[in-house]
């Protein structure tokens, strides 16, 4: 029994020492993105971490503690010190964040972003929707809510974040170019990113606009924060809340009618992604039209972006489903 027992155990020692091993050897992926513990980017986590033991990545995420650009460029740095084979990024201003990741790219360190369509200083960038067709399918939504006519308001992550902004000019220009009696309030609000500015805005909005009859929010946190400010002011069913968020943050809300409703795709899938492409670049495996990516499908790249469209839409219908998933 004592052999017994000592050789179990130093079987044990043994496989522990492996792991070490392998954790030790393992290359090192971090990915950078807008702000942690929002449960969008917990779901990226998620992806990130289960991809990362699947195929042997040491992956991980760094989350800072608010939007500000300059906390990436620090994030990011500090990945350059470590050494790591590759580099994500979920940009929160693309050209603030062009010199360093030119940097990481000069130490040999290949950069991966999505959200960021064209980043400079990018190997690839990914996006699980066409910024036209995001920005449209909510156009519309929104304008079918309103019965085509009344004022709206659009909330972005920043002035700076250039998904956001690419999906509110091709929602704008699809309502301007198809309900005229649509009528756009001031520019945008760059507070989507942030629960407590966009309730803020929006319930300003509404105080100084009696004919708001919408809010278009691209940020994960800006439906939230509207949907919250119509419910306080009592306006559900009058003013319309629609945009991409977490389906668990917003159940609530979508099934109290607070939220109308709007599309996303899977944040954990893209922190999978992540990871796959990644280990793509670091075995020197090929990235090119043709290709079948594990989460992308069946690849045709346009320039250094790779850009799919698959939307999943959050409605009173969906929402508990996408929320069991992690969401």
């Amino acid at each position: 029994m004592k052999k017994f027992v000592i050789a179990a155990f130093a079987a044990t020692l043994s496989l522990a020492g492996a792991a070490v091993a392998f954790a030790a050897d393992a290359p090192k992926v971090g990915v950078v993105v807008k702000i942690g513990g929002i449960p969008w980017f917990n779901a990226m986590e998620a992806g990130i971490k289960e991809q990362g033991q699947k195929l042997g990545v040491d992956a991980f995420m760094v989350g800072p503690t608010s939007s500000d650009p300059a906390l990436q460029v620090r994030a990011i740095e500090d990945l350059i010190a470590q050494g790591v084979k590759v580099i994500g990024v979920v940009p929160n201003d693309s050209k603030v964040l062009e010199p360093v990741l030119t940097k990481a790219q000069a130490a040999g360190i290949k950069v991966i972003t999505h959200e960021s369509p064209a980043q400079k200083g990018a190997d690839w960038n990914f996006e699980l929707a066409s910024s036209k067709g995001f920005g449209e399918a909510h156009g519309k939504l929104l304008a079918e809510q309103m019965g085509g006519k009344g004022e709206y308001a659009v909330f972005v992550g920043s002035l700076t974040v250039p998904l956001h902004n690419a999906w509110a000019d091709a929602a704008i220009a699809y309502i301007k170019a198809n309900y005229p009696d649509m009528t756009l309030v001031g520019e945008r609000y760059g507070v989507a990113e942030d629960v407590d500015k966009s309730r803020s805005t929006a319930l300003d909005l509404i105080a100084a606009h009696p004919n708001l009859k919408g809010f278009l929010a691209f940020g994960s946190q800006g439906p939230i924060g509207a949907g919250r400010a119509v419910e306080e002011r009592r306006k559900t069913g009058e003013i319309f809340v629609l945009g991409p968020f977490s389906p668990g943050q917003g159940a609530k809300l979508i099934k109290s009618g607070a939220i109308s409703g709007g599309f996303m795709w899977n944040p954990k899938q893209a922190g999978e992604v992540f990871v796959t492409l990644a280990d793509r670049l670091i075995k020197g495996e090929s990235v090119k039209e043709g290709d079948d990516i594990p989460g992308l499908g069946v690849i045709k790249p346009e320039g250094n972006d790779i850009i799919v469209d698959q939307l999943l839409p959050i409605n009173k219908d969906t929402v508990d489903d996408l929320a069991a998933m992690g969401l």
